[in-house]
């Protein structure tokens, strides 16, 4: 019997091969960007999962209050990790300081790679259960030890033996290699730790006791943790919460920090914070995504019932015979379930087709390195099934509608479908439409969000602009020589030495105090510590005063921005006096605020402070006049004579800049693949839906042809009844869009507005694909000649 049903299912698959391969193009694509969205989802659940101490890892953080707002910061003092070791250590397995995962040179003879690590306690290789290829987890316990990522030992090493080998790390550290480890997934934080060094070997070359006297208000490094096998998270996050509150001077407890464990669980999906709540994050993303991906597939299936049903009066009669000869509902039902789940079964094959052939250009748009889980039994069982699951939810209706049909009025000719018949129909096509209009205006948001933000004046000149990273003294030494010759070869107008590049600020401090200042008021500044020139080379716009200049002895002298004077309530700052820490530092100028850090934040109140000694930046304006290959080639060069221990390695500002807009690039180019997919499926349906109304209505055409109507008539005629259905998907989805998006957009302290024109655009792109959709139908029906039509009756 079932195989009956699979026989027939397919004869008529194969005699109806328009409405076949529509309806599998159609499921193929919408499970297709299911799978897709699937695949995504899992790998952003299952990120850090690889660690087996998952459940128990942490980070530690802290919470600050400036002004009443709470700020939540990662970086923390570096005695916070003795203070928890010491006063709270039955409830930690492991506790780890560590500085930050950045670049650094690794050399080995003469062969020189740049490769991103960190330092490291010892305790880390247990923690985070890194597997050795070679070593063991014991490998970290002398000072000038470093452990290797394969890939970085094959880099470093080729095929030789690398333990017991010694390194040297940014031409200042002799380390040995002691163990090398399996290279961490991508799909985890870690991912980009390609080596480890030891803390001890870190701190012994950092001496922050010698330069500070209140160590505990330096936040500038990491902290790790695996509680106890008994402990609780929640438990311990509690206990431990005045660990810095204890130990602070008074004026610091002002702002009263409260340490906290943030969970390796949440890391990844609950990364946002605000005013000291836990807000969420990606998980915002998961479940976008997969709602879209829900939707998407709910458009395949609609558009496969929509098919089937319209076509129920030309299968009335088989229904009527089947049943006349002692066919019961059920069987009926079967039939029909296997037509539908058999091109289920089609549309799932097809689908990892199209999958295997998306995933390189997916993965390129998402950041993911994601593949068809061919060899997991589980991704199969789940495949099946889910083809299952999409065949009966596409083919319920029409069995159930289909097997309902009386057989004597079928057979008797009385059989009619009615109007109503055709409203459920028209629900899912609004419906499809409604999601499609979504979405699209949703990427249209998303994109003129970006180029608003992109928009905006950032303080300073851009173009022509790159940042070199430097991890030696080399290069500060020779700084002026360096400085001469690159200006001699025509290849450079301007450089300087900095803390930060012009895209980022990587210290702050509360540590200031003027004139007239409100004793409670509080709140960090960012701290941008340079050469002279910095502000000629980046372009900086100067408000009032003057820039750094040599022909003044600038030594304690600042600048600030403009958020930093309005927060000071300085009046006249210039010649004012900005207390740094008890250390006098004259204002000599205020420029116009510069676009550091978020583009989307109201920007950072920020001093930048003349600085002689060594920076790690180097900032450097290429001679507009000049290509500028030809001028990084004379750069590296020059580089390379005064600083050969370092690879030549620069960034383009303006390319820095623009990746301050991935995540909502990223968002809206899948945003946008995800509404031409939907748009697709929708037009796929209309088009099946045109063809099958002009062929039920094929007399109908001939007669009014032989009246005198003309093809314009007809084509109106034939396609009003879709567009309707369109203007009332825009009247349902404009108004939702607008709900959505406006939330969205409040997310953001600048952002742009919900112009008409949008949505104006929206619809008349909707109503004029549908027209192009249904159109082809429509002027075929209306051509064809009307003695073929008619010619039975």
């Amino acid at each position: 019997m079932i195989k009956n049903y699979f026989k027939i299912a397919w004869r008529n698959l194969v005699k109806n091969k328009m409405h076949s391969f529509i309806n599998i193009i159609g499921l193929s694509v919408g499970m297709a960007v299911a799978i897709l969205i699937g695949l995504w989802v899992y790998d952003e659940l299952s990120f850090n999962k690889n660690f087996d101490n998952y459940s128990n890892i942490a980070q530690v953080m802290q919470h600050q209050t400036f002004n009443g707002d709470v700020e939540t910061q990662t970086s923390l003092p570096y005695l916070i990790g003795n203070e928890l070791k010491g006063a709270y250590g039955n409830n930690f397995k492991y506790v780890t300081m560590c500085s930050w995962t950045d670049g650094h040179i690794l050399t080995f003879g003469e062969k020189k790679i740049t490769k991103s690590g960190n330092y490291f306690e010892p305790q880390v290789t247990d923690m985070l259960s890194l597997k050795m290829l070679k070593g063991t987890h014991a490998a970290l316990q002398d000072n000038h030890a470093i452990i290797l990522s394969a890939s970085t030992a094959k880099a470093l090493f080729g095929d030789a033996d690398p333990i017991n080998k010694q390194i040297k790390i940014d031409n200042k550290f002799n380390v040995t290699v002691t163990g090398i480890y399996e290279d961490l997934p991508y799909n985890s934080d870690f991912n980009n730790l390609t080596f480890i060094a030891t803390w001890n070997l870190y701190i012994d070359n950092n001496l922050w006791q010698e330069k500070t006297t209140n160590p505990w208000r330096n936040n500038s490094f990491q902290c790790y943790v695996q509680i106890a096998d008994n402990a609780n998270m929640n438990q311990v996050s509690a206990k431990i919460k005045d660990s810095k509150l204890h130990r602070v001077k008074a004026a610091d407890a002002a702002f009263k920090p409260v340490v906290f464990l943030h969970p390796m669980s949440r890391w990844h999906l609950y990364s946002g914070f605000k005013n000291g709540i836990n807000t969420g994050g990606r998980i915002e993303f998961v479940w976008l995504f997969g709602i879209i991906g829900f939707f998407v597939l709910l458009l395949a299936c609609i558009n496969f019932m929509n098919l089937s049903t319209a076509r129920s009066e030309k299968r009335a009669k088989e229904v009527g015979i089947r049943k006349a000869i002692g066919s019961v509902r059920s069987q009926l039902i079967a039939q029909f379930f296997s037509e539908s789940l058999l091109v289920a079964l089609f549309a799932f094959f097809l689908s990892l087709l199209l999958v295997q052939i998306a995933i390189p250009e997916f993965n390129e748009v998402a950041n993911k390195k994601i593949g068809i889980l061919w060899a997991n039994p589980v991704f199969w069982v789940i495949g099946i099934f889910f083809s299952l699951f999409t065949g009966i939810i596409a083919g319920s209706y029409p069995a159930l509608y289909l097997s309902s049909f009386n057989p004597v009025k079928v057979l008797k000719g009385t059989f009619r479908v009615g109007k109503l018949a055709s409203v459920p129909r028209k629900v899912l096509v609004v419906l499809q439409f409604t999601v499609s209009v979504i979405l699209i205006i949703g990427t249209i948001v998303v994109f003129r969000q970006i180029q608003f933000a992109k928009n905006r004046p950032v303080g300073y000149s851009r173009d022509g602009l790159i940042a070199i990273n430097i991890v030696t003294e080399d290069v500060h030494k020779n700084f002026d020589a360096i400085s001469n010759e690159l200006k001699s070869s025509g290849a450079v107008t301007q450089l300087a030495e900095s803390t930060s590049p012009a895209t980022y600020v990587n210290e702050f401090d509360n540590g200031f105090e003027w004139r007239g200042k409100d004793p409670s008021l509080q709140g960090d500044f960012g701290v941008v510590w340079v050469s002279n020139d910095f502000g000629k080379t980046i372009g900086w716009q100067i408000k009032e005063g003057r820039d750094f200049s040599k022909d003044f002895k600038d030594s304690s002298a600042v600048i600030m921005n403009e958020a930093a004077v309005k927060f000071t309530g300085l009046k006249h700052p210039v010649g004012e006096t900005l207390m740094e820490d008890g250390k006098p530092r004259k204002i000599v100028g205020v420029i116009k605020d510069m676009v550091m850090q978020s583009p989307y934040e109201p920007v950072s109140r920020t001093v930048f402070i003349m600085d002689p000694t060594t920076q790690p930046v180097v900032n450097i304006r290429i001679n507009p006049a000049m290509s500028a290959h030809v001028a990084l080639g004379k750069i590296e060069s020059v580089f390379k004579k005064y600083n050969p221990a370092q690879p030549f390695d620069y960034k383009f500002i303006d390319e820095q800049y623009a990746h301050k807009f991935s995540d909502e690039e990223r968002i809206g180019k899948l945003a946008n693949f995800f509404a031409i997919l939907a748009i697709f499926i929708s037009c796929i349906g209309l088009f099946g839906m045109a063809s099958f109304m002009a062929e039920q209505r094929i007399k109908e055409i001939g007669v009014r042809k032989v009246l005198g109507a003309s093809v314009i008539g007809l084509w109106t005629l034939l396609s009003k009844d879709f567009v309707k259905l369109v203007i009332i998907s825009l009247l349902i989805a404009i108004p939702t869009a607008y709900y959505f998006m406006h939330g969205w957009l409040q997310n953001y302290n600048f952002h742009t507005e919900l112009s008409w024109w949008i949505f104006a655009l929206t619809a008349a792109g909707a109503i004029t694909v549908t027209l192009l959709t249904v159109s082809y139908q429509s002027i075929k029906a209306a051509l064809a000649n009307p003695v073929k039509s008619l010619k039975t009756e």
